[in-house]
């Protein structure tokens, strides 16, 4: 089954765009994935094919018009879900993202100037407000890359190693242990000692240990929510013990 892509944006020469290289550009030769674009210009209905007009309420910058936008998104629901590129959306996430694509596709729709106007949201429930960080660029197109990007290499057959989509960032709540190849010394740092012993025991305990390390210095945020729920079905089991004692 083809992961379908479609992208809604006012610059549709952005894609494939790098998505054309390497492992996706690989994929997307195969049939692996597709992308196809929707101009949203294409959809407004005066003779200047204006898509954007000034915020209601007075302010700097131009918003996207709800009936350019609806029309567009119009033409292509079919089902797949639909994300919508704004700093004012939710962070997007690995588990999100995995479950994307394990489905038959996802609609992208890129923001531009001050934003869409809210009514979008509002006619189209289904729509996913997602954000990539905590940033704001010129448009949505490179974040809508990036999710692509993300979502393209855990299809099956795109990675050469299918571990190579499950031990990483993320995937279970912690940064990724720090890696080292050869040569075994550069410029005096050698790779550490556990990692050329040969004991995978020893080897999994110590990336273990190094993904709760860096995690807690480095993604605070990630390391609460981490160490909360591994904290819950222990104190399920005390509450459960409390109530056998009782």
């Amino acid at each position: 089954m083809t992961f379908a892509a479609t992208v809604l944006t006012l610059y549709p020469e952005m894609f494939p765009g790098p998505l054309r290289v390497s492992l996706a550009g690989r994929a997307l030769e195969r049939g692996d994935w597709s992308c196809e674009t929707v101009q949203i210009r294409d959809f407004a209905t005066d003779k200047h094919r204006t898509v954007d007009d000034t915020p209601a309420g007075g302010g700097a910058g131009m918003v996207l018009k709800p009936d350019v936008i609806g029309a567009a998104l119009a033409s292509v629901a079919d089902g797949r879900p639909i994300l919508a590129m704004t700093p004012r959306g939710k962070p997007i996430t690995q588990d999100r993202v995995r479950e994307i694509a394990a489905g038959p596709g996802v609609t992208i729709l890129c923001g531009r100037f001050e934003g869409f106007d809210e009514r979008i949201f509002e006619a189209f429930p289904q729509i996913e407000q997602v954000s990539l960080a905590d940033v704001v660029l010129s448009g949505g197109e490179p974040a809508a890359l990036a999710i692509l990007d993300a979502c393209i290499r855990l299809l099956p057959g795109v990675m050469g190693a299918p571990s190579s989509g499950t031990e990483e960032s993320f995937e279970d709540g912690l940064l990724e242990y720090p890696q080292y190849t050869r040569p075994q010394e550069w410029e005096g740092r050698t790779i550490p000692e556990v990692l050329r012993s040969g004991d995978h025991a020893k080897i999994a305990a110590w990336r273990k240990a190094r993904s709760e390390d860096d995690t807690r210095l480095r993604r605070p945020d990630l390391w609460e929510r981490y160490s909360g729920a591994r904290a819950q079905p222990a104190s399920g089991a005390r509450r459960k013990k409390k109530d056998l004692d009782q």
